[in-house]
């Protein structure tokens, strides 16, 4: 049976992750098919997904890029292959199980019943929770969010969350492909343009988990790069 949502899913060394998360993703009662852009994992990652791609046939997707070209241009590259799918759902999720992959049925639902036009899976909205993170990292995480609140004007509480359900609409009505921020900018950015363009977010309680197994892509650029990011995200064309 064909299925009305894609959950896309960027990896750059994630073979100790990428098996589990999509015999996760596909054992559940609602179909999701899986997108997976790979920027030339070194670890063999794309192989991985290569011999699963027998396994389900028609349901999981791979995307090779060569070399690592970062989160945004990933997700905009897997937007583009999604639209002309005819997907009416398009999920981002990490590959490392920080985002609980039970939870895109609620992601689905909350968008499916109306209650927004994307869904954002929320650290910091009332039930929302971090696992395992240093208390160093969380409050960077959530003064950020209050920090790019008051430049944007936006009411979304987790404004740096990457685990997030769009309608079709909205990505047909953004112009993505302005974008050129690669990591928590790009999340910003995304949520600030929907919201500019009058869709409804709906934040639902997740937590996050950080990664057991694989290394952390995060970094002082990506950081840097937020910061300044947001003051530039109210000039753009979005």
């Amino acid at each position: 049976m064909a299925s009305d949502s894609v959950v896309v899913i960027p990896t750059y060394n994630e073979k100790d992750n990428i098996e589990r998360m999509i015999r996760t993703v596909f054992s559940f009662d609602k179909a999701f098919d899986i997108l997976i852009i790979d920027d030339a994992s070194p670890d063999g990652t794309a192989q991985i997904i290569r011999s699963l791609m027998l396994e389900f046939p028609g349901r999981l997707h791979l995307e090779e890029r060569q070399g690592k070209q970062g989160l945004g241009t990933a997700y905009i590259h897997g937007f583009n292959w999604s639209l002309k799918k005819d997907y009416e759902y398009i999920f981002e999720m990490d590959a490392d199980f920080s985002h609980n992959p039970e939870d895109l049925i609620r992601l689905y639902e909350a968008c499916k019943n109306g209650k927004g036009d994307f869904s954002i899976g929320s650290r910091y909205c009332k039930g929302g929770k971090v696992k395992n993170w240093p208390i160093n990292r969380i409050l960077m995480s959530y003064f950020a969010s209050i920090y790019v609140r008051m430049v944007l004007w936006i009411s979304i509480k987790d404004t740096t969350a990457g685990f997030k359900c769009y309608k079709r609409e909205v990505l047909e009505t953004i112009h993505f492909n302005n974008i050129r921020f690669k990591g928590y900018a790009f999340q910003i950015c995304m949520k600030y343009a929907a919201v500019k363009h009058g869709f409804r977010p709906a934040e639902v309680p997740i937590t996050f988990i950080d990664r057991q197994f694989g290394e952390s892509k995060m970094s002082i650029g990506i950081f840097k790069e937020a910061f300044w990011g947001v003051w530039k995200m109210k000039k753009m064309n979005l």
